[in-house]
C-alpha cells in the first residue's frame, strides 16, 4: 500500500507519481473557517466618477458586482478543478473606494464550518466581482486594470491562521 504523499509533498494536489488528485479531507475535523481576499480595479478618473456617482447607464455596478462575487464563491468548484464543493455559510463583498487613485478595492469574506478552507472561494469571489465591474464599464473604458488579487487572511483548519502584510 502506498503512503499518502500529502505527508511527503506539501503540494498535496499531486500524488507520488505527479498525477493531479483531489485531496482527501475525510479524516479532518469540522472547524470554523473564514477567509478574506481582495482584488483591485484601477479606473480612469472619468469612469471612477461615473461609477461612484451612479451615473453609469447600466445601473448599480457595485450592486451587480456584489451579487456576482457571491455567486462566484458558490461556483468555485465548477471553476477550480480540484476545489471541494463546500457549504458556504456566509459570503460578504465590500468595496473600498480610493478617490486619490481612482481605484476600487474589492474585499470578499467567505465562511463555513467544514473540513476544508474557503481561500479559493474568497479569491474567486473578489476576482469575479472585479471582472463584473470591468464588464459593466468597458463601453467607456477598456483600459481598466485588475491587479493585486491576494489572500489577506484566513482562520481555522490544520494549518492555522494566516495574515498577509497590508500593502
Amino acid at each position: 500500500m502506498k503512503k499518502d504523499s500529502a505527508a511527503q509533498n506539501p503540494l498535496s494536489h499531486f500524488d507520488q507519481a505527479g498525477n493531479a488528485r483531489m485531496v482527501d479531507v475525510g479524516g479532518k475535523q469540522d472547524t470554523r473557517r473564514v477567509a478574506t481576499a481582495c482584488s483591485e480595479i484601477m479606473l480612469t478618473p472619468e469612469i471612477y466618477t461615473m461609477l461612484t456617482s451612479g451615473s453609469i447607464g447600466k445601473g448599480d455596478v457595485l450592486g451587480v458586482a456584489r451579487i456576482a462575487g457571491i455567486m462566484a464563491a458558490k461556483k468555485t468548484p465548477d471553476l477550480v478543478p480540484l476545489a471541494h464543493p463546500i457549504m458556504i455559510s456566509k459570503a460578504e463583498i465590500d468595496f473600498v473606494k480610493h478617490d486619490e487613485t481612482s481605484s476600487i478595492e474589492i474585499l470578499a469574506t467567505i465562511s463555513t464550518t467544514g473540513k476544508t478552507g474557503v481561500e479559493m472561494e474568497a479569491l474567486t469571489s473578489a476576482t469575479v466581482a472585479a471582472l463584473t465591474i470591468y464588464d459593466m464599464c468597458k463601453a467607456v473604458d477598456k483600459a481598466m486594470t485588475i491587479s493585486n488579487t491576494r489572500l489577506l487572511e484566513k482562520t481555522g483548519g490544520k494549518s492555522g491562521n494566516y495574515q498577509a502584510e497590508r500593502k
